[in-house]
């Protein structure tokens, strides 16, 4: 079974002709890229399509797309999972957001030759894009993977998000103890947190899981704060 036919069996999410061919450059793209800057350190094709392109497409079996939806990638490194969800649903707005300009740079060749239109990127740090009205509670969705623990995460995902969007955080297996962890943080930013979403990919071990979170209220405007300041002290410690 291909890794496509996995997201149409696994995530019901049918691909075109053009958009397997768009995953297939992405996929060139990052190896050939993962040569001069680190990007990566999964780089067999079987590999890159599993624990990569399915485990960002695996957001959608938990949130519908709708067209015209904002969703944001905050820390989105190599493009996961933001790109292969601007792939797959080209119908709504992806902003790819982060702080290293090699990185950014990347993917900005990646969208020129892969054709995307619906991407933008943005190179910065959450802590100050977050306090920026262009950006701030703009977005219907807020995701992030291996970025940072989730109290935290929350501090650099919530301010993007508009009141009743949701925040999604792709967790390995700490992922209830994160929670648990960050129910202070859920209470001062203004956060619900959902049941965790378990998900299991192709002959990969150890569980995934997408960590939910809506937003009730506005950020209080001291969130985020000073770059730095959410990693040396998490709210709550």
């Amino acid at each position: 079974m291909t890794w496509t036919q996995h997201a149409a069996d696994l995530f019901n999410i049918e691909l075109s002709a053009e958009q397997n061919n768009q995953f297939d450059t992405f996929q060139r793209l990052l190896a050939e890229w993962n040569k001069k800057i680190n990007l990566t350190t999964i780089t067999e094709p079987d590999d890159v399509q599993i624990r990569h392109f399915l485990d960002s497409l695996s957001i959608a079996s938990i949130i519908g797309f709708d067209d015209g939806d904002k969703l944001i990638d905050v820390g989105t490194g190599a493009g996961f999972p933001g790109l292969p969800l601007a792939i797959a649903f080209p119908n709504i707005e992806v902003t790819l957001l982060d702080s290293t300009q090699k990185k950014v740079n990347y993917l900005e060749a990646v969208l020129s030759e892969i054709g995307l239109s619906n991407v933008t990127t943005v190179h910065g740090r959450a802590e100050d894009v977050g306090q920026n009205a262009a950006y701030r509670e703009q977005y219907d969705i807020v995701v992030a993977r291996a970025v940072a623990m989730l109290p935290t995460l929350l501090e650099y995902l919530m301010p993007f998000a508009k009141i009743g969007g949701f925040c999604i955080a792709m967790k390995g297996e700490s992922a209830a103890r994160e929670v648990e962890e960050a129910k202070r943080a859920l209470f001062v930013l203004k956060g619900d947190a959902k049941p965790l979403a378990e998900v299991t990919l192709p002959d990969v071990e150890k569980s995934h899981f997408l960590v939910t979170i809506e937003k009730l209220e506005r950020t209080p405007k001291i969130y985020p704060r000073q770059a730095g300041t959410p990693k040396k002290k998490p709210i709550g410690s």
